[in-house]
C-alpha cells in the first residue's frame, strides 16, 4: 500500500487549503448561517476543484474534503463529487459523460444522492419515461417552499428559510474578496459567468452518505422498468444538499440508479433541518421522469449502486477526518493559551492524555479512508475497507468532537464558539454514517459472504 500523494493530488489539495483558508472563517461562517456559501463554490469551481477529480481520483476527493472539512465549509463538494462526478465518470453511458460531467465539473450543475439510510428507500421505477425523460417537459413546482427550477447553485430562484432552522449561530459581517482564483492544470473548464442567488441551507436531520444495507447478495426485488427510462414513485425523508441541487442519483428498490432532475414534473423538494447546515430537503417523487444511469436498456444489478455507496461513504470518512483535525487544532491553541492553577492546560498530564487519544482517533479516521480511497483508485476491492473507514469516523469521530469540546470547558457549549460548529458537523456526519454496531455487522456480513464465495 502506497498512499502517498501525487503531484497533481498535492497541488490540488494545495490549493483547495488556501482557498478554505480565506474564505471559511469563522466570521463568514457566522454571517451565512445556514445558508450554502456559493461566492466560495463559484471560487472552488473556478480553480477547477470539482474537476481535478475526474484525475485525481477518489483519493484526490478524500484530500479536498479534508480541507473543506477542517473549515467546516459549507459548500456541497462531497454530495456532488461523490454522486454526480465519480459516479458519472465511472457508470455513465459516453453520452451521459460528454452531456453531464463538464457541467458538474464548472459548476453549472450541482449533484446529490437519494440514498436514504440502511436499506435503499421505497422508490419505484415503473413504465418508460419516453425519449429525454430525464428531466422532459414542463417543470414541476418543485420546491416545498414555492421555488421551481434548479436549486441555490443555478438558475431558479431559491425557497425561503423559515427563521431559527438550525445551530445558533449568531450573525457577523462577511469579510469581501473572492479569494484566490487560479486553476490547478489538470483540471477541468471554468465556472460559468454570472450572479448566483443566495443559497438556502435549513440545518436539519441526517443527510449524506447513509448507512450501507446488508453486504451479502441483496435481495433485489425482480420485475421493474426494461428501458433506459422510467418514472419513480416514491418518498426519501432527507437527502443532502437537496434544495440547491440540479441532479440526484436516485436508487430504487431493486439497486438500479436513476438520474433524476429537479424541476421535473413530479418532483417536490421540501426543506428539512438538519444538525449541520446542508441544504437538505424531502424528495416526494410521482411518477418523476428519470434515465437510467449508464443508459442500459434494461437492469443492470447492484454493482453500480455498491460501488457509489462505497465512494460516497469514503468521501465522508474523509470529511470527517478533516472536521475532527480541524478541532483537534483548535484544542492545541487554546490548551496552549488557557492558564490554569498558574500554567497552560497543556502542561497537566490528563488534557494531554485527552489531546493524544484524540490525536490517534483522528489519524485511524484518515488512514482508512485514504486506504478504501486508494483501492477503488487502484481497482482493488474497497468495499470492506469502505466500511472500515466508515465505522472510524462515526465511532471515533465521535470521540474525537466529544473530547475536543470537553478540552475547551465552558467555551465548547457556546453555540457561537468555531468549535461548537465542528462538534455539529462530527456528530451529523457520524449519524450519517450509522451507528458501529451497524457497520459492524454488515461488515461481518460482508466478510462471511466473500469466503462464501472464494470457498465455492
Amino acid at each position: 500500500m502506497d498512499f502517498t500523494p501525487t503531484r497533481e493530488q498535492r497541488e490540488a489539495a494545495g490549493l483547495a487549503a488556501e482557498i478554505f483558508g480565506d474564505r471559511s472563517t469563522p466570521e463568514r461562517l457566522t454571517a451565512l448561517g445556514t445558508d450554502a456559501d456559493t461566492d466560495l463554490w463559484r471560487t472552488l469551481c473556478r480553480a477547477g476543484l470539482p474537476g481535478s477529480v475526474t484525475e485525481t481520483g477518489l483519493l484526490g476527493l478524500v484530500l479536498l474534503l479534508e480541507e473543506a472539512g477542517r473549515t467546516t465549509a459549507q459548500v456541497p463538494l462531497a454530495a456532488t463529487c461523490a454522486y454526480g462526478v465519480l459516479a458519472v465518470a465511472a457508470h455513465g453511458s459516453p453520452e451521459q459523460r460528454a452531456r453531464l460531467l463538464p457541467e458538474l465539473t464548472d459548476g453549472g450543475l450541482v449533484a446529490t444522492g437519494a440514498f436514504g439510510n440502511g436499506e435503499p428507500p421505497g422508490v419505484r421505477a415503473t413504465g418508460e419515461a419516453g425519449s429525454g425523460g430525464f428531466g422532459d417537459g414542463e417543470p414541476s413546482a418543485g420546491r416545498g417552499s414555492g421555488e421551481s427550477g434548479p436549486g441555490a447553485f443555478g438558475v431558479g430562484e431559491p425557497s425561503a428559510v423559515p427563521p431559527g432552522e438550525g445551530p445558533g449561530v449568531r450573525v457577523g459581517v462577511v469579510p469581501p474578496g473572492e479569494g484566490p482564483a487560479v486553476r490547478v492544470g489538470v483540471v477541468g473548464p471554468a465556472v460559468r459567468a454570472g450572479a448566483v442567488p443566495p443559497g438556502e441551507v435549513p440545518a436539519g436531520p441526517p443527510a449524506g452518505p447513509p448507512a450501507v444495507p446488508p453486504a451479502g447478495p441483496p435481495a433485489v426485488p425482480s420485475g421493474g422498468p426494461s428501458g433506459p427510462t422510467a418514472r419513480l414513485t416514491g418518498t426519501v425523508p432527507v437527502v443532502p444538499w437537496l434544495t440547491c441541487a440540479d441532479v440526484v442519483l436516485v436508487p430504487d428498490a431493486a439497486r438500479e440508479l436513476w438520474l433524476l432532475r429537479t424541476d421535473a414534473p413530479g418532483v417536490v423538494v421540501t426543506p428539512v433541518a438538519t444538525t449541520a447546515p446542508w441544504s437538505a430537503g424531502r424528495l416526494d417523487l410521482t411518477g418523476a421522469p428519470a434515465e437510467r444511469l449508464g443508459g442500459a436498456p434494461g437492469p443492470v444489478g447492484p454493482g453500480p449502486y455498491a460501488d457509489v455507496l462505497a465512494c460516497a461513504r469514503t468521501a465522508y470518512a474523509g470529511l470527517q477526518a478533516g472536521v475532527c483535525a480541524g478541532a483537534l487544532a483548535r484544542a492545541v491553541a487554546h490548551t496552549a493559551e488557557r492558564q490554569q492553577f498558574g500554567k497552560p492546560l497543556d502542561a497537566h498530564q490528563a488534557v494531554l492524555l485527552r489531546a493524544a487519544d484524540a490525536y490517534l482517533d483522528t489519524e485511524a479516521i484518515r488512514v482508512t479512508a485514504y486506504e478504501a480511497a486508494w483501492r477503488r483508485d487502484t481497482g482493488r476491492a474497497a468495499a470492506p475497507h469502505a466500511l472500515t473507514a466508515a465505522w472510524w469516523a462515526a465511532e471515533a469521530g465521535t470521540r474525537v468532537v466529544h473530547a475536543v469540546q470537553h478540552l475547551h470547558g465552558g467555551l465548547g457549549a457556546d453555540l457561537g464558539h468555531p468549535v461548537h460548529r465542528h462538534f455539529l458537523w462530527g456528530r451529523h456526519l457520524a449519524a450519517d454514517l450509522g451507528a458501529g454496531a451497524q457497520l459492524l455487522e454488515e461488515l461481518g456480513e460482508l466478510i462471511v459472504y466473500d469466503d462464501e464465495e472464494g470457498a465455492a
